[in-house]
């Protein structure tokens, strides 16, 4: 949805676009990747091989008699926008893939990303630079699997019902679940650990669920600021993507937020430290609770590819301060190409 939104929006008189399909299992597509993605209709194999000198979208040629094949080129690429969310997308690992074909790319580097999308560490990295994040734990599924006794306790120990446990890596709230008891919690700690490794549990506040739009490489600008309001019990993937619009699941979006100066000024200005903290570039969205009871602030989650369909939270932060969709990738494409072309200036000893 949000790549067909993105291609829909770039001005056909400025950019040429060539779509990069890549399936479910990690299977590269050039031509009607729409239709070949949505339908399962028949396209080309592609490929981009991690070799500046050949910086270009390949298509595997196989003939009918042979079961080996060759690669041609399709066409060279002069930015690459990835539109991809979750692990192999937004957490550093396609655009390691750029980086090695030397080819500019919209968005955070391969650190922003990963940082971006580890739940942990970005807590840790929080931390270090003194910004405020709310009380959690690390469990590995291992020691959730060999010692699960121990566990609860030491989290019952540590926090207090609610608790939310999340995968550390994972994006859309998947694999997300909020306990108000140890069954609960038995549970949650389950259904994360089947997604990955590594668990957050973290400690759950009756909050407003704030979002904030930052564009920029060195010196990132904030959009005004955006509220969340889920009528389900917590904004998860069902809100997000399958609540019907009107629908008693739909989430409100809230612009502006409705906030004093001073706590505008205060979500900015955290926006803007976490940002520079994790060494995003191109865009962000920066997601933060404040907390009903005493109104601090805590930060969430940097969001390094965030959903970008014209209604999506993002570009319609973006649109009210003043921005418009198009304009909006017009500038993400400038930033890839000013980053690239910095990068290339620097000394390149091998």
């Amino acid at each position: 949805m949000s790549a067909r939104s993105v291609m829909a929006a770039l001005n056909q008189e400025k950019y040429e676009v060539v779509p990069i399909g890549i399936t479910r299992t990690g299977h590269w597509l050039t031509g009607d990747v729409v239709a070949a993605l949505t339908n399962g209709q028949t396209t080309a194999t592609a490929a981009l091989l991690p070799d500046p000198e050949m910086p270009g979208l390949m298509q595997l040629e196989v003939a009918e008699s042979q079961q080996a094949g060759s690669l041609a080129i399709v066409t060279q690429l002069d930015v690459v926008f990835p539109v991809l969310h979750g692990p192999y997308g937004e957490d550093g690992t396609v655009q390691g893939l750029l980086e090695l074909a030397a080819i500019p790319y919209v968005g955070a580097g391969v650190v922003g990303s990963a940082v971006g999308m580890d739940k942990a560490i970005f807590k840790q990295v929080m931390a270090a630079n003194g910004l405020p994040v709310l009380p959690w734990q690390l469990v590995l599924s291992s020691q959730w699997q060999q010692q699960p006794e121990p566990i609860l306790a030491e989290i019952e120990s540590r926090l207090t019902y609610p608790v939310f446990t999340k995968p550390a890596n994972l994006g859309s709230s998947v694999g997300i679940s909020k306990c108000r008891s140890r069954a609960e919690l038995r549970a949650g700690l389950d259904e994360a650990a089947s997604h990955d490794r590594r668990i957050v549990v973290e400690q759950g506040i009756a909050a407003r669920e704030l979002e904030v739009a930052v564009l920029g490489n060195d010196a990132p600008q904030a959009s005004i600021i955006g509220e969340v309001r889920p009528r389900r019990d917590f904004y998860d993937y069902v809100a997000k993507y399958l609540a019907e619009p009107g629908s008693a699941e739909e989430s409100e979006l809230i612009i502006p937020a409705d906030l004093t100066p001073a706590q505008a000024a205060e979500v900015t200005e955290l926006a803007l430290q976490a940002y520079r903290a994790i060494d995003c570039a191109g865009l962000g969205r920066v997601d933060l609770l404040l907390d009903k009871a005493d109104g601090a602030l805590y930060l969430n989650e940097i969001n390094t590819i965030p959903g970008f369909t014209r209604i999506s939270m993002y570009p319609k932060l973006w649109e009210a301060s003043g921005l418009s969709y198009p304009e909006l990738l017009d500038r993400l494409i400038e930033l890839a190409l000013e980053r690239h072309e910095t990068k290339m200036k620097l000394r390149q000893d091998k």
